[in-house]
């Protein structure tokens, strides 16, 4: 093989895993089979519709800034005209007439006061900028917190598989102790009963946990807005840290009312409400505007040629135009009342926002206390009806355990890890929920 040919395999193999499964081109993606949750996170920031449409009113709010700052300057407009007019002609030679002519010109206006209205559009299309920047923020931090939950089910599913799998290979070696019991003649046929119907019991809750997985993996694909593929799993952590400390509540509060997109975008309401009554009152005060125009024209006569007559009819115009506002129907009063009215409806957004926001950091700080309370109480309990279940087992391999009180223990141990499997995520989940309301990015 040639140095060349070498170059240029080591190129496309470059190429095609520069980016573990992920593609620059959308259209012919290459999706990872097994994804982490930074993973989920940043293909949604660049692929989520919601998102995707935000970014798209950004745009829209970019060119109309661009629009309102152009609004200084003067315009400038060029014309043409060319007419053909024909009439009957009553005289003997010729019956009828066709005539000509045409016009040519450039016009320009420049507004050069308008009551303060264009500087105030001005900076209120810079503020609806910064608006839908806060708005592609607060969309990302909504589905940074839908992401983590579903991944966290999706964990929980994972978790639950792997001790449901125990139980029946458990319950499956119960089984095979039982039978050679039953054919020794030492146990008789309800024991073996009773533990056909607990490993039938087990396979049922075995299935049932990886429909759940299923289902889940589902709900964070339509979150993603994955198309539809069989290969899609998530990276289970080596450890989930369950017990972390959990900053005061107004140090968070305070971050939160005076950081997150959802307040500073209530707070630029305001704002352009404010300059929306600025731009009404402006109605009330007169405009000035710059005008000029060049221009010529021709028409057919015989005695003169077309660029003869665009030189003799060349012309130049400029003037002054000013507008002033005498009745205007109420229109200005109207707009006046309606700014004033958009003012007061922002203010109550503003309230509103801070209000839920405080509430939602107050629940999440109740949410991260209660769940490392119940985490700890679960792994409590899980290790003393481990220990009694490990008891239990042992008699029950002697000979010497009550199959009713095994029945009793075996229950009770599958409760006990069935809440501290809930217990532990979510409590992982409820701190990671507050941190994120002081800033702090979601980490697995």
């Amino acid at each position: 093989m040639s140095r060349i040919a070498m170059k240029i395999l080591l190129l496309l193999c470059f190429s095609g895993f520069s980016l573990p499964g992920f593609s620059q081109d959308t259209a012919s993606k290459v999706l990872p089979p097994v994804w982490d949750l930074a993973a989920c996170l940043q293909y949604a920031k660049e692929n989520n519709i919601q998102i995707r449409s935000l970014q798209l009113d950004k745009q829209s709010a970019e060119q109309d800034q661009l629009l309102a700052k152009s609004a200084l300057l003067p315009d400038l407009y060029g014309s043409a005209s060319q007419n053909f007019n024909h009439y009957n002609q009553a005289t003997a030679t010729n019956g009828n007439a066709l005539n000509y002519s045409g016009s040519v010109g450039l016009n320009s206006s420049w507004t050069l006061y308008r009551g303060g209205y264009l500087k105030t559009d001005i900076k209120q299309k810079d503020l609806s900028v910064q608006a839908a920047n806060f708005n592609i923020l607060q969309q990302e931090n909504d589905i940074t917190l839908q992401i983590t939950q579903a991944y966290l089910n999706i964990l929980v599913d994972k978790e639950s598989i792997i001790y449901n799998q125990d139980l029946v290979k458990t319950s499956q070696a119960q089984l095979d102790q039982a039978q050679r019991q039953f054919k020794a003649g030492s146990v008789a046929r309800k024991v073996v009963a009773q533990f056909e119907a607990q490993l039938a019991g087990d396979r049922y809750n075995l299935n049932a946990a990886e429909n759940a997985e299923r289902k889940d993996k589902i709900t964070l694909k339509q979150l993603l807005q994955l198309p539809d593929s069989k290969r899609f799993d998530i990276v289970k952590p080596d450890t989930i840290l369950s017990i972390e400390n959990i900053t005061d509540l107004n140090t968070v509060q305070q971050y939160a009312l005076q950081n997150r997109p959802e307040v500073k975008n209530a707070e630029l309401g305001v704002q352009l409400s404010d300059l929306g009554l600025s731009k009404a009152r402006a109605g009330y005060l007169p405009s000035l505007t710059l005008g000029a125009g060049i221009g010529s024209s021709y028409a057919r006569d015989p005695n003169y040629n077309v660029f003869r007559q665009f030189d003799n009819n060349f012309n130049q115009q400029v003037g002054f135009t000013l507008s002033v506002p005498i009745f205007t129907n109420r229109q200005n009063k109207t707009n006046v009342a309606k700014a004033k009215i958009d003012i007061a409806q922002a203010k109550l957004t503003l309230e509103n926002t801070k209000t839920t926001l405080a509430l939602n950091t107050e629940s999440a700080y109740i949410n991260a206390q209660n769940s490392q309370s119940q985490y700890l109480s679960a792994a409590e309990q899980l290790k003393y009806n481990q220990e009694v279940f490990r008891i239990a087992n042992q008699e029950l391999k002697i000979g010497a355990a009550n199959i009713v009180e095994f029945y009793q223990q075996r229950n009770l141990y599958v409760q006990a890890m069935q809440s501290y499997i809930q217990a532990k995520y979510n409590a992982a989940l409820a701190a990671k929920i507050y941190e994120f309301y002081l800033g702090t990015p979601i980490k697995l």
